[in-house]
């Protein structure tokens, strides 16, 4: 009889409402989620308007509750639409949407499931990118350092959306709030997504400076020391407006 009910439901192209039979029904999205998705697909529009990166070879991530919004796979940013929210667990099973998600899906799952971040950016910014294939850490050219919490460090090459990647983004952003990933581009987190954002345009300034300062023929850059950033980052503490 089993067989008989698979043949009259059709074999392996058997479709329940819509979808394939036995695959999870995706849920839809709720109110903060959609709020999120908003600004999620704004600030990956503005990592092409900022020269960050072309077409959708960056992506980027919003965490709400224990669902990761991200950025879907080849879709050009300007056509995202409030109905092509693409959401997944911190196991990575896709709950929202129907786009495959980036393929550096690894990567923002690996920051989420080790740090408080609630939202990660990932670009191929020029400089930063450039400056990743020849040092193994950014020179403190800036105290600007201070900010993503040391010395930039870079990750050693592997393939994009590995496991191997992610791992060695980890170790590069241990105590940091963003890396540079060797041959590739950068990776910024933060408590919001536009903290995590102008982490990364931050790091793409210092990466400029230090390439436009080290291009001046017969002169080197003077840098800073550890002390000294280590001054930058207790004053850091108590920068800005308090609430």
């Amino acid at each position: 009889m089993a067989e008989q009910r698979g043949d009259e439901q059709g074999t392996g192209d058997a479709r329940e409402g819509g979808r394939d039979a036995g695959e999870p029904r995706r849920r839809s999205a709720r109110p903060e989620e959609a709020h999120a998705w908003e600004d999620l697909v704004a600030a990956a529009r503005r990592t092409v308007a900022d020269g960050l990166v072309v077409g959708t070879s960056g992506n980027v991530s919003v965490r709400v509750g224990d669902t990761v919004l991200v950025t879907p796979s080849g879709v050009p940013y300007d056509r995202l639409t409030p109905d092509d929210v693409t959401g997944v667990g911190l196991d990575g099973r896709q709950v929202l949407g129907t786009l495959v998600p980036t393929s550096e899906l690894p990567m923002h799952l690996a920051v989420y499931r080790t740090t408080g971040a609630r939202a990660v950016v990932h670009t191929h910014a020029v400089h930063a990118t450039a400056v990743s294939t020849l040092v193994d850490e950014l020179p403190l050219i800036h105290y600007m350092a201070a900010a993503l919490g040391g010395p930039v460090r870079v990750a050693p090459y592997a393939t994009y959306g590995t496991d191997e990647l992610a791992e060695h983004m980890l170790r590069a952003l241990d105590g940091r709030s963003g890396c540079l990933l060797q041959n590739h581009g950068t990776v910024t987190h933060g408590t919001t997504l536009a903290q995590a954002y102008d982490r990364t345009a931050q790091l793409e300034w210092m990466c400029r400076l230090w390439l436009t300062a080290s291009s001046v023929p017969g002169l080197a850059p003077s840098l800073l020391s550890r002390e000294q950033l280590t001054e930058v980052e207790e004053r850091l503490r108590g920068y800005g407006q308090r609430g």
